[in-house]
């Protein structure tokens, strides 16, 4: 019995690889989750070669169950292989009017995945820089424990 079910975790190991082929990048980042400062980026470098692949991006959030707001906000800056940068803005809604979380929880916290931009081409190859922000009006935030960059590649 112990065996089988090595094997079907394994199996499903193996399926749940398969399934990510087209993730290009996915990496998280911590945040003081006792208080994350407006001025404290988390940064993420992506090396990009192909310019013709038409990618998706995503935002990943995880907050604590105590996370006081319904939605964080996010600013983010790109920084270019030639050194130019593009601002955004991304809002996240964390739960409804009632309280109730829309992502995932797991324990004491929710995993949310936010699509940031869809149907991206990157214009140059090189190292894509981005700085992620929160955009909340206290300068410390509590409550969100890490944040992640996730590019697919579209259509594959």
């Amino acid at each position: 019995m112990r065996k089988m079910l090595v094997i079907i975790m394994v199996a499903a190991a193996i399926c749940l690889q398969g399934c990510d082929k087209n993730v290009v990048y996915a990496e998280e980042r911590d945040v003081d989750e006792t208080g994350w400062n407006m001025d404290k980026p988390v940064v993420f470098d992506v090396n990009i070669q192909d310019t013709l692949q038409v990618y998706d991006f995503f935002i990943d959030v995880r907050n604590s169950v105590r996370y006081t707001k319904a939605n964080t906000f996010f600013f983010i800056n790109t920084t270019f292989p030639d050194g130019s940068v593009a601002y955004d803005t991304l809002e996240c809604p964390l739960a409804d009017v009632d309280g109730h979380w829309y992502g995932r929880r797991t324990g004491r916290y929710v995993d949310s995945r936010y699509v940031f931009k869809r149907h991206v081409i990157f214009p140059r190859a090189g190292r894509y820089h981005f700085d992620v922000y929160h955009g909340m009006r206290d300068t410390n935030v509590v409550g969100l424990k890490n944040v992640g960059l996730r590019i697919e590649r579209f259509g594959k």
